[in-house]
């Protein structure tokens, strides 16, 4: 393989359909494979998500699925032989949510939504279904002063450029999110 952009996007889309059957045998999705070249060294980084629900990967089968992926690339029959470097990791709340199923295992936190044609909104997502989101609009208000709530708000995914989780700071109580029920990881963070 060489360092070409082209040669490095089909490598990763290869890869991709050679390990997508060893995460989804791990009950898991491949969302993304990259290849870059660092020098001569070749990087492979896999991220993978879990299919539903809200809360994060087990450090253990990061650590199994990063075994199985490196056998399945140990036995690649396509593969060069050149030495890579393996990096297995879940999605950061940096990545963007473009999918339904993104939206999904975010429902309970503040999104930033990009909307087609007006302003951008900032909320707490409250639902997800086939057709778009459903949040609760943050309303600004000065500074120091909490934020207020606006009416839920249900918006088609037609309407929406892209997405992201804002990373928030405040405690759950702080937000007022009696209402929504917080999964184990999300309430061992609040604690913390």
């Amino acid at each position: 393989m060489t360092g070409k952009p082209a040669d490095i996007q089909q490598e990763a889309a290869r890869l991709t359909e050679l390990l997508e059957p060893t995460v989804a045998s791990h009950q898991l999705i491949l969302e993304e494979v990259q290849v870059r070249m660092a020098g001569d060294q070749r990087i492979v980084s896999v991220i993978i998500d879990l299919l539903e629900g809200t809360g994060g990967i087990e450090l253990d089968l990061v650590a199994e699925v990063s075994r199985a992926i490196s056998e399945a690339l140990d036995k690649d029959p396509l593969d060069s032989g050149d030495a890579y470097d393996l990096e297995v990791s879940s999605p950061g709340v940096s990545r963007p949510l473009t999918l339904p199923r993104h939206w999904h295992r975010n429902v309970g936190r503040m999104v930033k939504v990009n909307m087609v044609g007006e302003d951008n909104l900032l909320g707490r997502l409250t639902d997800v279904d086939d057709e778009g989101i459903t949040l609760i609009p943050e309303i600004e208000v000065k500074k120091g002063m909490k934020a207020k709530q606006g009416e839920a708000r249900t918006i088609e995914f037609a309407l929406i450029r892209r997405g992201h989780v804002e990373v928030e700071f405040s405690r759950a109580e702080e937000a007022d999110l009696t209402e929504l029920e917080l999964d184990d990881e999300d309430e061992e963070n609040v604690e913390a």
